[in-house]
């Protein structure tokens, strides 16, 4: 195995030292989050949908169960950020899989009208002052690439989502992150490459990420043939 372009002699000052990884559910951004925080020495904050208690209901009935799940989630990320706010963030490193900015764009795919209009409102009074990440990596991959992962990694309650939605999620997600400048942005095609199993394929990942500067950067690897 290589070795780590960070290493224990190497100050982990030169990566940044706020880093949200995002994308689509299937596409591994966790399992990345995780491999990230061991690489650079950092804390993680990550998602829990495993304390969601709507989450599974959502994926039987998505219109009965889409606005408890969706504020369930903004109150759990909401809290994680106020943890994060109070700490010093010059101290403090962190890799989280997500980011909070685009906690609407699963409310406007899931929720009604009037529904969306209460979720904004809790949105807007909850995420006042929300630390901004020094980058955040986007990973891309077909519907059908993240269907495959969804059945392969067999969790249950995912087995009942729909390609149609996997789908509208990535036009989503591609519209919002077009817009998206708070913050450098490194988009990574994910779709043939093993970020988390293949040590030649995460190597490159994180000399993109150390080279990464101000605007928008795109990481499309030729798959690895190890």
């Amino acid at each position: 195995m290589k070795a780590s372009p960070i290493s224990a002699q190497q100050p982990t000052i030169t990566a940044p030292r706020f880093i949200a990884v995002e994308g689509p559910i299937g596409v591994g951004k966790t399992s990345l989050t995780k491999r990230l925080a061991e690489t650079f020495h950092y804390d993680t904050l990550l998602e829990l949908p495993e304390e969601n208690p709507f989450l599974e209901r959502f994926y039987h009935d998505p219109k009965r169960n889409a606005l408890a799940t969706q504020l369930f989630f903004l109150f759990q990320r909401s809290r994680q950020i106020q943890d994060l706010r109070q700490d010093d963030l010059f101290e403090q490193v962190r890799v989280a899989d997500f980011l909070i900015d685009k906690d609407p764009l699963f409310a406007r795919q899931n929720l009604d009208a009037d529904e969306f209009a209460l979720y904004q409102q809790v949105y807007n009074h909850l995420t006042i002052d929300a630390p901004v990440p020094d980058l955040v990596v986007y990973l891309q991959a077909p519907a059908d690439v993240l269907m495959e992962r969804i059945q392969k990694r067999g969790i249950d309650a995912e087995q009942n989502i729909h390609s149609d939605y996997l789908e509208r999620l990535n036009v989503a997600y591609t519209d919002f992150f077009h817009y998206y400048d708070k913050s450098p942005l490194l988009i990574v095609n994910c779709a043939e490459i093993d970020l988390v199993g293949n040590e030649d394929d995460y190597q490159l990942l994180v000399t993109q990420i150390l080279a990464c500067s101000n605007g928008t950067h795109y990481f499309n690897p030729k798959p690895s043939l190890l």
